[in-house]
């Protein structure tokens, strides 16, 4: 079966997520990824539990499909090898603290000599250029100055972090999107370029309500805890024995909710929840107001009642809950394959994106380190004896 991005050749010198997630979804859907793992231990995350046969379940998690190679690039052979592998590459990208590829000697200008049609992408906490673009920047660190975490969390609480690594991820969708536009750009015109993404300003790119309200009328996004900023009801709230999330976000949907779930036509002609914007501006009194209703009954029941009417609902799951959903692993978000040091089946996260003609595939195991160096150097036309000899001159390392 064909894959969208067959042909595509990608050197990826990144760590642990935003890189690697960016990489993975290419290899997923066809181009070839050679990692490149610094020398001598390769990835922070293989040294990251948990741990299944002594392998990092979060490596193998981010770096399927990709092949892997672990070079020195401090020596002068490491660096001519890799020099000589970047001038057939489509893509490179790395995740190095700015100045440390201009060190190295693969910065862009450099790289671009040699391969004048190389999409080269940088990812970096606060970016390339600016005052912080020398400080370390962990997700974290770029959750805190996009304002997020600010803005996360109950009302009276303290700032709180989104559950999982989102400026990351962010980057990481950032840098895919910037790099396949620029392979468009250069299918019509031969020409590579170079590409800046930062954790901060991927994350605050996704910021479009709060920059709308902060932009329009000078609202600060504070911490409203479960409910949306312009629209309710559109929150988690409590029932008889657990929360459930309700979206009635538009007039229609209130008054199906209001006389048809929860049987109060009254709500209707109360001033404070007339409109949107009002029941929006008056979201604790709803709040109060709906809470004391769904107390009456489970979740379930209401779960229910909420889906016969149409109006849009959930359960709050746990992780467990999720993988198990049949939804979920009927929609293929669950998937397995064989890994060749763990030794049976590893579970894994699908693909979101559905394509018709072109689907991501899982064609091998996240690999072990170094693991085809052989490969990648004997198609640098080197014999078996010369990577022998990388190998006891420390250009190159595996396990």
């Amino acid at each position: 079966m064909k894959q969208a991005l067959e042909g595509l050749k990608v050197v990826d010198l990144s760590q642990v997520l935003a890189g690697p997630y960016c990489t993975m979804v290419l290899a997923d859907m066809g181009a070839e990824v050679i990692k490149i793992e610094k020398y001598p231990n390769g990835d922070d995350t293989r040294a990251m539990g948990p741990f299944v046969h002594e392998e990092s379940h979060m490596y193998m998690m981010v770096n399927r499909n990709k092949k892997g190679a672990c070079l020195n690039l401090k020596t002068p052979e490491g660096l001519a090898l890799f020099k000589e592998l970047i001038q057939s590459a489509d893509v490179l990208v790395e995740n190095y603290r700015p100045g440390v590829t201009k060190k190295l000697g693969i910065d862009y200008d450099t790289l671009k000599a040699l391969n004048p049609g190389l999409i080269y992408c940088s990812i970096s906490g606060y970016g390339q250029t600016g005052p912080y673009s020398q400080k370390g920047g962990y997700d974290i660190m770029a959750q805190g100055l996009s304002g997020l975490m600010h803005m996360t969390g109950e009302a009276q609480g303290r700032p709180v972090k989104v559950g999982f690594a989102v400026n990351d991820i962010a980057a990481a969708q950032t840098a895919l999107q910037s790099i396949l536009m620029a392979y468009i750009y250069k299918l019509r015109s031969g020409e590579g370029q170079y590409i800046d993404v930062s954790l901060v300003e991927s994350g605050l790119a996704w910021t479009v309500w709060e920059a709308a309200a902060y932009f329009g009328q000078g609202e600060l996004p504070e911490r409203t805890g479960t409910a949306h900023r312009v629209s309710a009801p559109y929150q988690g709230f409590k029932t008889k024995d657990d929360y459930i999330l309700i979206g009635a976000g538009n007039q229609k949907l209130w008054e199906i909710f209001a006389t048809k779930i929860i049987k109060r036509p009254d709500w209707l002609d109360n001033p404070l929840f007339i409109t949107n914007y009002s029941r929006a501006q008056h979201v604790k009194a709803l709040e109060e107001e709906i809470e004391s209703e769904l107390a009456k009954h489970p979740a379930t029941y209401w779960l229910e009642l909420l889906d016969e009417h149409g109006v849009p609902s959930s359960p709050i799951y746990s992780y467990d809950q999720t993988l198990n959903d049949p939804h979920i692993l009927e929609r293929g978000m669950v998937l397995s394959y064989d890994h060749p040091t763990v030794g049976g089946p590893m579970r894994t996260l699908g693909f979101p994106a559905k394509f018709s003609r072109t689907p991501g595939q899982l064609t091998s195991a996240a690999p072990t380190l170094g693991q085809h160096n052989e490969e990648i150097l004997q198609a640098l036309n080197l014999t078996d004896h010369e990577v022998q000899q990388l190998k006891k001159a420390n250009v190159i390392s595996s396990k």
